[in-house]
């Protein structure tokens, strides 16, 4: 079967989404299939095209098998609302040019913007072929669960969009229950057209390991319990507050480690600066191969988001990998991770913006560092490569 994946993320770029495609991918030219992914020059988050790329209208190249077509898009950080729907619909526009002169079975087109999802309609509809919306986030929900806008014609209009994607698109992927409940109770969605395949972890790459102790040494942080964060910086994340919990935070052997980049870095940074924060070390983002290097030095790590019921219905992906590092998770998100979290016994809840409850837990999880967690419970049910198998059984019967 030849498969058409449209993405606005993909590696060399690290972040949540580019790697979910990337993995699916890769398993499914191991299964026999043709992978096409078209996508933009890797610039996320900081919008700035990654060495060795160029922002050209058509370029191509092959990433372990799956046929990767990169094309211009207006590239801007992930911060200011307006550039990124100019963002968001230049990739529309090109994505689905790109697409006309691409021979496939099926076409796959994956959220959290949904102006992707209206490119694979289009090209669903100029091909004659069938279409696939995977939803990894309720946008434009998650908008104004930040703060970046409040309801207006404009979000109402989204909405609109929104609706109309979820009924056209012939199955729907979700990566959480609660999205599939969404969809079914408020949107009528019919059980049948929905499938739900969660985030997972490629146990090749994050596996248990011993504590870099290089590392350590090169961030002065031997003897230190290790509270780490990794990850987008970004205006979900409500990385202020962990930082004005860190300054109230006395125990000189407690130590917080950002790693990553994202539209609030610079304000975090000069947050740091501003309440001379000796216990936060706040590091640049690496490789994705680098990255256990970084986790394996934590003692406990920190997953964290903002107050908002739309929160709560997501699963940051984070956790999985996390969880196979064996690394507790301090957990800041309510809803469908906070029961994951318990279900598995892999670390231990506060509530979000709380700065009573965060202290508190943070002193809890470092008093159990000899606590036994059921990590490779959770592990077995959440392997990459089996989820990329269940995703392809459900696509391919859509054919």
């Amino acid at each position: 079967m030849k498969i058409l994946f449209l993405t606005d993320n993909f590696p060399p770029e690290v972040n949540a989404p580019a790697t979910r495609t990337y993995e699916h991918c890769k398993e499914w030219v191991k299964n026999g299939e043709e992978v096409t992914v078209i996508t933009c020059a890797p610039n996320f988050p900081e919008g700035k095209v990654y060495k060795g790329y160029k922002n050209k209208l058509y370029q191509e190249e092959v990433i372990d098998g799956i046929q990767v077509i990169r094309v211009w898009t207006y590239i801007t950080a992930n911060k200011g609302f307006v550039k990124r729907i100019i963002d968001y619909a230049s990739f529309m526009f090109m994505s689905f040019f790109a697409g006309l002169f691409i021979k496939t079975d099926l076409i796959i087109a994956t959220s959290p913007q949904f102006f992707t999802a209206i490119s694979g309609r289009w090209l669903a509809f100029w091909k004659r072929k069938k279409w696939v919306m995977e939803i990894r986030d309720l946008w434009p929900e998650s908008i104004k669960a930040v703060g970046a806008m409040e309801d207006n014609p404009a979000i109402k209009y989204f909405e609109f969009l929104e609706r109309r994607m979820y009924k056209s698109a012939w199955k729907i992927v979700t990566v959480t229950d609660s999205f599939k409940a969404i969809l079914k109770e408020r949107h009528g969605i019919k059980d049948s057209k929905i499938a739900i395949v969660k985030n997972g972890v490629n146990t090749n790459l994050f596996s248990p390991r011993s504590k870099d102790s290089t590392l350590l040494k090169e961030l002065n942080l031997n003897n230190k319990y290790v509270i780490g964060y990794i990850g987008t910086h970004g205006m979900a994340h409500a990385l202020d507050f962990v930082l004005e919990c860190a300054a109230k935070i006395k125990e000189d052997r407690m130590h917080f480690l950002f790693l990553g980049t994202g539209a609030e870095k610079e304000k975090l940074l000069e947050q740091k600066k501003e309440m001379n924060l000796v216990n936060v070390t706040m590091l640049d983002p690496v490789p994705k191969n680098e990255v256990g290097r970084y986790i394996s030095i934590l003692d406990a790590a920190l997953v964290n988001l903002r107050k908002s019921d739309t929160f709560k219905t997501v699963i940051p992906s984070k956790i999985f990998e996390l969880a196979a590092m064996h690394k507790p998770i301090l957990l800041g998100v309510e809803g469908e991770s906070r029961d994951l979290v318990e279900k598995y016994d892999i670390g231990i809840p506060f509530e979000p913006e709380n700065m009573t409850d965060f202290t508190e837990k943070a002193h809890w999880i470092m008093a159990q560092e000899n606590k036994k967690y059921a990590f490779d419970d959770m592990i077995a049910d959440f392997d990459r490569a089996n989820l990329a198998e269940d995703m392809l059984l459900f696509i391919k019967d859509s054919v």
